[in-house]
């Protein structure tokens, strides 16, 4: 039976129940599907070393000698075997914590050992290593790379440690040698110089040398990368096909507010209202990204696109992931629209039912022009007249199911442009945002002064609070922002509590207000607008202020344990600060020892303002699951051996041979891609799928 239809329950070494929890635990299914699980790392098994030569616990090491002497210490679970080794030259102790009984030791007796060395008062040993009598050695052993694989612990319960799966897919080889059928076509294989899925399978599990592994790795990365793209773009094209509103009209309320402006727009937001209206004008729907970094201007910009619709004819809403974004929108059009016959609504949770009625009216006769809200805007009982164009600001913030059901408010889509201040980085927009158009706007406004980064740690704590007090004393305000981990919620609400009265005392002379998530929303709100209305200095909060608030006359932003953020929300907590003419300030404080990593977050946010090479560089940092709006789940289908923050070249690659092919086959209905639209179909059945929903 082919690989790709024989049940793992049949596969040598297997069984009924270990099948059982490799269905549960890695979702596999056919002996296919195993070959589908790749190594994680791979140790160069043709080196051998002597006892002098160790210098790294890291690596894994194997010596070849004999074993003079051991003895047991202790008894019951807390008996421990240490025997001593030896290469000929120098001399080792090996020990055993565990299955003491099971250990049988030999002298004069060759051995090879296998293990990683580690460090107990100043010298090496190796507890629990592989010692394998020489005579029963096999060639495999001892030559190429030998395969290591991830695996559960209930996975390890029932025998299936990596050792296990690499002898359960070694057992598949004879089979795999036959040939499996090939997922990309002849002539992609050849124009890039890829291996056959045969050869890679083959190669990736066990190869001849390191140059076939990364051959064979490379082949399976831009497979991956290549039916993304593929499913991207021939989404992306199916949607240039749907019919949308057209909005030739540029009339009068877009010009009423553009020449009211006081400032000019930068070039790169002209630039990007010309991109969108050509989508608003071409009776197709419109699905684009909108990429701007913090202080950019995207909002102005989604206000003058919205005027392009209301100028049309048509309403508009504006869809924010918290109450305050969206207040914070709301307040700002309502000043940028002025004396405009724009009617604008805010329909939240906390709108009350009597304050829905109106604006339920108002939707459904077209009185209302565009309404800005919450979640509250998928509810059913909100109703169209005409709803044209959506905005969606930070669209990760928002489950897909949810918001598919704005798509069904009218019988044809209304155009579609997202929103969102995490400059994303270019692997990451050609995947998790691939089927979209992207605009961005990489211009700020003329006039903004960078935000001048500082790193202390907690022992500079008086030097911070003395910039603080020049700071206030100057006329200006001050935000200090503790982390809100929901796994650890009650121990820092006590950090931003104790934060707070610590305050308090430092500063009796000023006013300090504290917002965090859990407070009711007319506490919060009262807060910050206090806030906003200079009546406090300071303000305590966790990262409910993370985007939408805008206060100019604040000027520094103080992050308390900022080792405990990723450089993107760092990034975008900074750009609290800095929307006004003074010079804005920005303090990282952090405990005194700190790892590699983080200490090389706080060097980039002291280096760059960029919100674009700070993205790129927590991409190379965290990697791509990490990252916030940005993980894994965006992507069309699972990545089991491609890297998003290393493999940007092939995916460029692999997008290239996937436009190709949908440029000249959009839904791939040629003969020649009946392979594509297989496999594209096996995916989607593998992977619960939300690709076909913007």
């Amino acid at each position: 039976m082919e690989l790709a239809y024989r049940d793992i329950t049949y596969c040598k070494n297997v069984g009924a129940k270990r099948a059982d929890i490799l269905r549960q635990e890695l979702g596999v299914r056919t002996a296919l599907d195993l070959l589908r699980q790749y190594p994680y790392k791979y140790i160069d098994r043709s080196r051998f070393y002597r006892i002098s030569q160790l210098e790294d616990e890291d690596t894994y090491v194997q010596i070849v000698g004999e074993v003079t002497e051991w003895h047991t210490i202790g008894v019951g679970r807390t008996q421990r075997l240490s025997a001593q080794f030896t290469d000929g030259e120098s001399m080792i102790e090996l020990v055993w914590f565990q299955g003491v009984q099971y250990v049988k030791l030999e002298r004069g007796v060759k051995y090879l050992l296998f293990g990683k060395p580690s460090v107990f008062n100043h010298t090496y040993n190796f507890v629990h290593p592989d010692l394998t009598p020489w005579r029963k050695v096999t060639p495999e052993m001892t030559s190429g790379l030998e395969p290591h694989y991830n695996t559960t612990e209930r996975m390890k319960k029932v025998g299936l440690n990596s050792k296990a799966m690499r002898q359960i897919i070694a057992g598949l080889l004879p089979d795999l040698k036959l040939g499996v059928q090939d997922t990309i076509g002849a002539d992609v294989l050849e124009r890039y110089r890829l291996m056959t899925l045969t050869d890679a399978l083959l190669n990736v599990h066990f190869p001849k040398d390191s140059q076939q592994m990364q051959r064979a790795r490379e082949r399976l990365k831009f497979e991956e990368l290549f039916y993304i793209q593929l499913q991207l773009l021939r989404q992306m094209k199916r949607r240039e096909e749907q019919q949308g509103y057209q909005m030739p009209i540029v009339g009068s309320t877009f010009h009423g507010l553009y020449r009211s402006l006081p400032f000019p727009l930068t070039g790169a937001q002209q630039r990007v209202i010309r991109e969108i209206h050509a989508d608003l004008k071409s009776g197709r729907q419109m699905n684009r990204l909108l990429q701007g970094d913090v202080g950019s201007g995207k909002t102005l910009v989604a206000l003058l696109c919205c005027l392009l619709a209301v100028d049309n004819g048509y309403q508009t809403c504006i869809m924010a992931p918290t109450e305050i974004l969206a207040n914070q929108h709301y307040e700002t059009l309502r000043q940028f629209l002025g004396p405009l016959s724009v009617r604008i609504a805010l329909l939240t949770g906390s709108t009350t039912p009597k304050q829905r009625q109106p604006i339920h009216e108002g939707l459904l006769d077209g009185t209302i022009n565009i309404l800005i809200g919450t979640h509250a805007l998928l509810e059913d009982t909100v109703k169209w007249q005409n709803l044209g164009l959506v905005v969606i600001d930070e669209q990760h913030r928002f489950g897909v199911a949810q918001r598919a059901k704005l798509w069904t408010k009218n019988q044809i889509p209304p155009h579609i442009l997202v929103m969102t201040a995490t400059p994303i980085p270019r692997t990451l927009a050609m995947t998790v945002y691939g089927d979209l158009r992207v605009s961005v706007i990489d211009e700020l406004p003329p006039g903004r002064k960078p935000v001048q980064t500082f790193h202390y740690t907690l022992l500079r704590r008086v030097s911070v609070n003395q910039f603080i007090r020049q700071q206030i004393d100057a006329g200006r305000q001050v935000y200090v922002v503790y982390p809100l981990i929901q796994e650890n919620e009650k121990l820092d609400l006590q950090d931003l509590q104790n934060g707070f009265n610590t305050l308090c005392e430092t500063f009796p002379e000023y006013n300090i207000s504290m917002v965090h998530g859990r407070m009711r929303a007319k506490d919060k709100d009262e807060q910050m607008q206090r806030f906003q209305r200079g009546e406090t200095q300071i303000l305590v909060a966790t990262t409910v202020i993370e985007v939408g608030v805008n206060v100019p006359n604040a000027s520094v932003m103080i992050i308390e344990n900022a080792e405990r953020f990723g450089l993107s929300q760092l990034h975008q907590l900074r750009g609290r600060v800095g929307r006004g003419a003074d010079q804005s300030y920005c303090i990282l404080v952090t405990r005194v020892e700190l790892s590699k990593e983080t200490r090389q977050r706080m060097d980039i946010m002291v280096a760059t303002n960029d919100g674009f090479r700070i993205a790129e560089a927590d991409l190379q940092l965290r990697g791509p699951g990490d990252l916030e709006g940005t993980a894994q789940s965006g992507l069309p289908f699972d990545l089991h051996i491609a890297n998003l923050s290393t493999d940007g070249q092939l995916l460029e690659l692999a997008r290239r041979a996937a436009m190709d092919i949908i440029d000249l086959d959009p839904q791939l209905e040629d003969e020649r891609n009946r392979i594509y639209r297989r496999r594209l179909d096996i995916l989607r059945i593998e992977t619960h799928n939300w690709a076909d929903i913007s």
